[in-house]
């Protein structure tokens, strides 16, 4: 044992060091908060918005620009009931333009397997029938020849009939994810003679919603110009509200550019452009987009009701058109017999 550690120990410096160090940090600031009623500054990095942008393809720019304005704003609870209900909505019409196009399509598949079967199984057998009763020698009605014609095409190209549906299908989702055949897909479809209506009028429920509920939870005009034409769903839609933010930046109204494209309806160009005279745009955009939504479900039931009995029409007529050319033979033999 030294000098040094005698002294230490006769002075008791480790005590009396013990006792500085506590009453160092008894008066020094305080580490710790008195949560919840304090809280420290919150990095962004841990905001719900930047957590959000972690997966893209859950969460949108509606979404994180919804909860990012809730956040600034403190009315995060109000704004995600908002978001609920439009997300309802959203859903809502989505299910009823499906359900508008679903049914033709499957229509439409039954007929195409309906008629695929008799052309490859059915129509053979009665062929060769008629070719072994008339040991060749009579002539078959023109129906019938042109339906066994048919039916021969189908059994002995099959796979090139196949191949060429399957290369349509493949050639179509190609052109249609670029932006050119995009573009000209989806102004012909808003140009179709049924369908046409029905996407626009969506289409404007949609864009109507979407900037309303935007608005209407404190995003910037701008920034809810550029999320609807992200999520339009259509590129002319798209383009044209690029072309509106590219306007409203310049000085002008909404409605100016969106009358100008020709895509929206005078009446909701009208609509938008007493909002904003009145200041009450959000307000203005709901109740555009309740009277689309509604004129949605009608052309929806509208359409639904139409295209059932038109289809189960052509139906009829082909199934028909193959039952009788298959018996007319059949009447032709009874008549030499008889």
């Amino acid at each position: 044992m030294n000098v040094a550690h005698l002294i230490k120990s006769f002075t008791l410096w480790e005590f009396l060091k013990a006792h500085w160090l506590t009453l160092k940090y008894f008066f020094k600031p305080k580490a710790t908060i008195n949560y919840p009623f304090e809280k420290n500054p919150l990095s962004p990095r841990f905001r719900g918005e930047h957590a959000l942008r972690r997966y893209p393809k859950v969460f949108d720019d509606l979404y994180v620009n919804l909860v990012h304005a809730g956040e600034v704003g403190g009315l995060l609870d109000t704004i995600l009931t908002r978001l609920a209900k439009y997300i309802e909505k959203a859903m809502k019409l989505k299910g009823q333009i499906k359900s508008a196009m679903i049914y033709p399509a499957a229509i439409m598949g039954v007929a195409v397997v309906v008629i695929a079967v008799l052309m490859i199984w059915v129509i053979p057998i009665f062929a060769k029938m008629f070719n072994e009763l008339s040991a060749g020698k009579m002539g078959l009605p023109g129906p019938t020849q042109l339906v066994i014609d048919i039916s021969n095409i189908f059994t002995s190209y099959w796979y090139l009939m196949l191949g060429g549906i399957v290369g349509l299908v493949f050639g179509f989702k190609k052109y249609y994810a670029t932006s050119q055949g995009r573009m000209t897909i989806d102004k012909l479809l808003l140009k179709a003679p049924v369908f046409g209506d029905l996407v626009r009028k969506a289409s404007v429920a949609k864009f109507t919603r979407t900037l309303g509920t935007l608005l209407a939870s404190g995003v910037p005009l701008l920034d809810g110009m550029t999320i609807c034409a992200k999520t339009a769903g259509n590129k002319v839609i798209e383009e044209t509200l690029i072309n509106a933010r590219i306007s409203i930046s310049g000085g002008k109204t909404i409605a100016d550019p969106l009358a100008a494209s020709g895509v929206f309806p005078k009446m909701v160009t009208h609509m938008i452009a007493v909002g904003e005279s009145t200041g009450a745009l959000d307000a203005m955009l709901g109740k555009i987009a309740d009277f689309y939504e509604d004129e949605v479900d009608q052309a929806v039931a509208s359409l639904t009701s139409l295209l059932e009995p038109i289809m189960m029409v052509f139906l009829g007529i082909v199934i028909g058109f193959i039952v009788v050319a298959m018996y007319l033979p059949i009447f032709k033999m009874s008549d030499a017999i008889g």
